[in-house]
């Protein structure tokens, strides 16, 4: 393991800073699927980032594209009035792109910020439509919608909420796999009463549950039969992560509004946004003196717009999407091999170019710290993967081949190997 050489000054995010601050793995280089330490030596990055390096990393296009931008227009708001020619196309390609017809886009600076926009926009919304007491929002146990205020109080994840005392009211959540579940919600708090609904695709950081045959038809349904806005959080599973451009279509899905980030940009610099229904934007963009009074001071950022615009184009260029597709089962199958192997308990994937092997019961109980340790062994085995709360998550860059997902497997059966022998 590389240790960079100095005691931090940087306060590193879901660390523990009493053991990170004089032991930090120090990247500094990548190149297509490679990561480098300080060393020198390389590893598989086999969660493209942090799900995000869809198109790999150095991409000399998305530089280059960043660079013009920067030469002509380097950064300005689109507050009020302003615009500028980069978000403008942007905007418009996110629209053609999306599933729902005349679609609006809203443009943020990553996914915590999307969240936010969305639940806010969900109230607001029914505010506009003459029903203010509609301000409740359902969200499933085990999500993760980011770390902002309003995605902290409606993720699933307890202990992302513990110590910060009061967070927003009127969120819950129901079950995150079973769609009665959200019908009873809704039924129990009355329809008058909530805003909307937001789900995963495919939930992520919260353990990586692939929906179950039929669940998302039937929360759509649910929420369509109740007026209830449905909100698909495809931060994660956008722009090829489950081989379509927004995760909701492989499901036929046409949500209220859809949020994403991450593999717009391929992460090389930070962009969200929201994209809205016509439904959605009618009250605000039919109607004269109806403000919806929320903003980033970086919204539109023309050098961000000018990057997403170049990863969009080798996303299509190279059919990246339909390459997540042709790789989806062989990084299942490489991950099902190790269902018996004794360190775990169960495997999930299998829906898009991601999965994740959870470690058993009896070895978390006996180690709190498995999960850690059996990362830090894969990647001493030259394969960086991400430690979830009992899981490890693999989601490779959609450039990978099939013989280096072949150096996943292995680097894993190394690392649980390591667990199992204590």
């Amino acid at each position: 393991m590389s240790t960079a050489p100095r005691n931090t000054a940087l306060w590193h995010p879901f660390a523990d800073m009493f053991e990170v601050r004089q032991s930090q793995f120090c990247v500094t280089r990548a190149d297509g699927v490679w990561v480098h330490d300080q060393e020198g030596r390389r590893y598989l990055d086999g969660t493209a980032g942090l799900w995000y390096a869809n198109v790999g990393h150095g991409r000399t296009e998305i530089v280059e594209a960043a660079a013009a931008q920067m030469r002509t227009l380097d950064a300005y708001f689109v507050f009020n009035d302003f615009t500028n020619p980069a978000a403008e196309a942007l905007a418009d390609r996110l629209a053609q792109l999306a599933p729902m017809p005349d679609a609006k886009i809203f443009l943020t600076t990553g996914g915590g910020e999307a969240i936010d926009t969305a639940a806010k926009l969900a109230r607001q919304y029914w505010a506009q439509r003459g029903q203010p007491q509609r301000t409740h929002i359902l969200s499933r146990g085990n999500a993760y919608h980011g770390t902002n205020g309003m995605g902290t109080s409606i993720g699933g994840i307890e202990v992302n909420q513990a110590g910060f005392g009061q967070l927003v009211p009127d969120t819950s959540r129901v079950a995150f796999d079973d769609a009665d579940s959200l019908r009873e919600a809704i039924e129990r708090l009355g329809a008058d009463r909530v805003a909307a609904f937001f789900a995963e695709p495919v939930m992520g950081a919260g353990g990586l549950h692939p929906p179950r045959p039929g669940y998302l038809e039937a929360v759509a349904k649910i929420c369509a039969e109740h007026d209830v806005l449905f909100v698909a959080d495809s931060v994660i599973c956008g722009f090829g992560r489950v081989g379509t451009w927004f995760g909701v279509e492989r499901w036929g899905l046409q949500p209220d509004m859809i949020t994403f980030a991450k593999g717009v940009t391929s992460g090389y610099l930070p962009l969200g946004g929201v994209v809205t229904s016509a439904r959605v934007a009618e009250p605000f963009w039919e109607h004269p003196g109806r403000v919806f009074r929320h903003g980033a001071t970086y919204s539109g950022h023309p050098t961000v717009a000018a990057a997403a615009l170049a990863n969009l184009d080798i996303l299509e260029r190279e059919k990246l999407l339909q390459r997540a597709d042709e790789l989806e089962r062989p990084l299942h199958e490489t991950l099902v091999q190790f269902a018996d192997h004794p360190a775990v308990g169960e495997v999930r994937g299998g829906t898009g170019l991601l999965g994740a092997v959870e470690l058993a019961p009896e070895v978390l109980d006996a180690d709190p710290g498995a999960v850690g340790r059996a990362q830090r062994a894969i990647r001493e085995h030259g394969v960086i993967v991400r430690p979830l709360a009992k899981a490890l998550a693999v989601s490779p860059p959609l450039i990978i081949t099939e013989s280096e997902i072949g150096m996943i497997g292995e680097a894993m059966r190394a690392g649980l190997d390591a667990v199992a022998a204590g």
